[in-house]
């Protein structure tokens, strides 16, 4: 639907919008008393990311199903069993 304005404003502008949205969910999340709010906020950050790897030429369907298909990267079950002190 961008994808001229996001190209031309280049992936540095392009994460710097983004950077604002997860400003903008952090807030929500932190008001938790306007759901449709914090769905918006939502869909504005996966809509950011989903811009940012369209400027960058990255397939984000191909990245995440290649990256999780497996289940959780480092313990490799579908429901991680990681220790809660480590990412993810």
């Amino acid at each position: 639907m961008f994808f001229e304005k996001d190209q031309s404003r280049g992936i540095e502008g392009t994460f710097m919008w983004f950077m604002e949205e997860v400003g903008e969910l952090a807030s929500a999340l932190r008001d938790n008393n306007d759901r449709e709010n914090l769905a918006e906020e939502f869909a504005d950050v996966l809509a950011w990311l989903a811009t940012m790897a369209n400027v960058a030429d990255i397939d984000l369907e191909q990245a995440v199903t290649r990256k999780y298909v497996q289940g959780c990267p480092r313990c490799h079950q579908e429901v991680c069993t990681c220790d809660l002190s480590r990412k993810p």
